[in-house]
């Protein structure tokens, strides 16, 4: 049975989403400020945690790196906060996926055994700020990737495409959530900027690898290759 970590202070919330989940099959723990999940988290082994934002003790922005330093479970954020800012950047610090309240039931279901199933079939390795996947390691810290022990020099946006990708390497990324997560604006059909950047990305690692890394989904998007 899979265990799930649920941080949720408003009480009705929390009860409402352990009991559907332990409905469909999975183990809860429930924890109602950061402070706690932080303790469950340390002493207990889970396969997925829920993580709303505004907690007491710990908010989220504290209580998730500090989660991710510890070890890498998968995290579904579960917010009422709503701006782009905040889904781009939970995204692209470590979260698998971010869900805005209110939210159906079925839904969140569809989505926590989404993640349960990408995640029992292997995924990118994070370790003091590092992202590795196969001879791959982005440093997240001094923003440097090395491809067989050889540096390769990425621009800013380039870095956080593979990021994305790296951090995730089961799901596949529209266009549109590149362009969200690298450039932080609206999105309007910038398919030439996105395939350029990626091009790049793709000639760079090519200097010291021939294995694939960026795979084209036709009509979707890229994922991270096999």
């Amino acid at each position: 049975m899979k265990k799930l970590l649920i941080i949720e202070d408003n009480t009705e919330i929390n009860h409402m989403m352990t009991e559907a989940l332990k409905k469909a099959g999975y183990e809860c723990t429930q924890a109602f400020s950061g402070t706690e999940a932080l303790l469950y988290y340390e002493k207990d082994n889970y396969d997925l945690v829920l993580m709303d934002m505004m907690l007491p003790g710990l908010c989220g922005d504290e209580l998730f790196p500090k989660m991710k330093a510890i070890k890498n479970v998968p995290v579904i954020v579960v917010s009422a906060k709503d701006e782009m800012d905040t889904k781009v950047e939970m995204l692209t610090s470590g979260a698998e996926d971010y869900i805005t309240k209110p939210f159906e039931i079925p839904e969140l279901l569809a989505r926590v055994a989404v993640q349960i199933r990408r995640n029992n079939s292997g995924a990118g390795e994070v370790s003091e700020g590092k992202l590795t996947y196969k001879e791959l390691t982005l440093d997240e810290q001094s923003f440097t990737v090395m491809v067989n022990d050889h540096e390769i020099q990425l621009t800013k946006r380039e870095f956080q495409i593979l990021a994305l990708l790296v951090a995730h390497p089961k799901r596949v990324f529209t266009k549109q959530d590149i362009y969200d997560c690298a450039w932080n604006e609206i999105y309007i059909g910038e398919d030439k900027t996105i395939n350029v950047h990626i091009s790049n990305i793709r000639k760079k690692i090519k200097e010291f690898t021939d294995t694939e890394f960026i795979e084209t989904v036709w009509g979707i998007g890229y994922k991270l290759a096999k």
